[in-house]
C-alpha cells in the first residue's frame, strides 16, 4: 500500500512499502532508531553516531555529519536517509535526494522532539514502539517540571567551542533545554545560533550566575575554565554534558534525570 508522509520542513514523502534499509547521518536520531527496534534496518552511520558503542564495528561509515561520501552511501542502497536541518547542510541533502527520499528532522522544542518520534513510528512500521517512548518521554518531562518549578532562575551562558567562543544562543534545541532548567540564556538577542562571543564583554551582555562548558563538540578543560571565569563577576563555572543537552530522540529520557543530578550538584 502507498503511504504519503511530510516531513519537519514540509516535503512529502511517497513509499510504496515500509523503508528497509537506512542510512541515518545524525548521531541522536540513529541512537532513537536502535530504540524503537530498527538496529537491524541501519546499513550506513556517521563517524559520530557513538552510541550503541558497537554500531562502528557493525555499520558502514558514510563520513561526519557535514562532510559524507556520497558514493558509499549510494552503494548501500537505502530506501531512506535521515537528516536534521541543523546537522546537515542543504546542499548535502539535495544531493541526496538523487539517491533517495530524504527525510530532514527540526528539533527546537520538546514537541518537535515527539513529532519526530511519531513520524518514525508511523514510517517504519514501529507505532507501538514510538507511542512507549513518548509516554515515557513525556511522563520524565511532567515530572521534571514538578522538580523544577520552585527553583530560581539564574542566568547562565553555555559554551560549544574555544578559539573563538561560541555559545548557544537562540533557536536552539540547547536553549529550549536551559529554558526548561531555569536557566536564562545571556545571549538570546545575539545574532546566529551559535555565536562568536568575546569574553572581555561577558559582564556587560548579561554576567552570569553559570557558565556551562560542553563536553561536545568542543573538549574544554581547566584552563578554558579559569579563562572564561576570569571575566565573570561570579559565575560558577561547570563542565556539563553536551549530549544531555543537545541530543534529541530516546536521550531525552536520560536528560531529565541528568538535570535532576545536576541542579542538586550545583545548588
Amino acid at each position: 500500500m502507498i503511504k504519503s508522509f511530510t516531513d519537519q520542513i514540509g516535503i512529502s514523502h511517497t513509499f510504496e512499502s515500509v523503508p528497509k534499509r537506512i542510512v541515518s547521518l545524525v548521531p541522536s536520531q540513529t541512537e532513537l532508531l536502535v530504540d524503537l527496534g530498527l538496529e537491524d534496518s541501519i546499513v550506513g552511520i556517521t563517524k559520530f553516531c557513538i552510541h550503541p558503542i558497537y554500531f562502528k564495528a557493525t555499520k558502514a561509515i558514510v563520513g561526519g555529519t557535514k562532510n559524507i561520501k556520497f558514493d558509499k552511501i549510494k552503494a548501500l542502497q537505502p530506501d531512506i536517509i535521515i537528516c536534521n536541518k541543523e546537522e546537515n547542510t542543504k546542499e548535502i541533502v539535495e544531493e541526496l535526494r538523487q539517491i533517495c527520499p530524504v527525510w530532514v528532522t527540526d528539533i527546537y522544542s520538546i514537541e518537535d522532539n515527539n513529532h519526530m518520534i511519531r513520524d518514525f513510528g508511523e514510517i517504519f512500521n514501529k507505532r507501538t514502539n514510538a507511542q512507549k517512548w513518548m509516554d515515557k518521554i513525556n511522563f520524565a518531562y511532567q515530572d521534571f517540571q514538578n522538580f523544577i518549578q520552585n527553583k530560581p532562575i539564574k542566568k547562565a551562558a553555555y559554551f560549544i567551542w574555544a578559539n573563538p567562543y561560541m555559545v548557544a544562543g537562540n533557536n536552539t534545541f540547547i536553549n529550549e533545554l536551559l529554558k526548561l532548567n531555569h536557566f536564562q540564556n545571556i545571549y538570546l538577542t545575539k545574532e546566529g545560533r551559535y555565536p562568536e562571543v568575546e569574553l572581555k564583554k561577558i559582564r556587560l551582555e548579561g554576567d552570569p550566575d553559570y557558565v556551562f562548558l560542553s563536553s561536545e563538540p568542543f573538549p574544554f578543560k581547566d584552563e578554558h575554565a579559569f579563562e572564561i571565569g576570569r571575566f565573570t563577576h561570579h559565575a560558577i563555572t561547570v563542565f556539563v554534558d553536551g549530549e544531555m543537552f543537545s541530543w534529541y530522540g530516546s536521550r531525552l529520557l536520560k536528560a531529565f534525570k541528568y538535570f535532576k543530578e545536576l541542579h542538586n550538584r550545583i545548588a
